[in-house]
């Protein structure tokens, strides 16, 4: 199926039930990357992922011939936006589809944000391919835990004028 047919679009609170099962199925490898069945992802609740929804937070899904088969998030502090699960259903990772719903949620929060940052862990060599493709750079390193460092990573989302 190619990337075309995949509709970037906002995600609401009936979107809830979705998102989580694809939250859930996105990150079992990364719990089994760091050996840690208990990653935030995965306990999440439907209940915290409902106040998410209803909140100021921006979530976007990716529905590909009626399924939703993607997601991310956004939140704001100050000028920055807090970009967070990042998510693609295993079955349809590498086809572009998380690029398409980092670059819409760039887009979505232009006007709000100067800056884009998000983490992902050391080891998640997938994830770091691509935010460092689209433009995202490392920021910082944070070891979390004796088996997760976190990779902090930041995009200006308002292009620096030339001379």
């Amino acid at each position: 199926m190619s990337e075309a047919t995949v509709a970037v679009e906002r995600a609401g609170p009936q979107d809830a039930g979705e998102i989580l099962t694809v939250q859930r199925a996105a990150y079992v490898a990364e719990a089994q990357l760091y050996g840690d069945p208990f990653i935030p992802p995965l306990v999440e609740s439907a209940e915290q992922l409902q106040k998410v929804l209803s909140g100021d937070a921006v979530v976007l899904k990716a529905v590909l011939d009626g399924r939703l088969v993607g997601a991310v998030r956004a939140q704001f502090s100050d000028h920055t936006c807090l970009v967070g699960r990042l998510v693609v259903v295993p079955d349809q990772q590498g086809r572009g589809i998380g690029r398409r719903l980092l670059t819409a949620l760039e887009a979505e929060v232009a006007g709000r944000a100067d800056a884009c940052v998000l983490f992902t862990g050391h080891l998640s060599e997938t994830n770091l391919r691509l935010y460092r493709r689209v433009g995202y750079t490392e920021t910082h390193r944070e070891r979390v835990a004796a088996h997760l460092t976190l990779v902090h990573m930041r995009k200006p989302l308002v292009a620096a004028e030339t001379v």
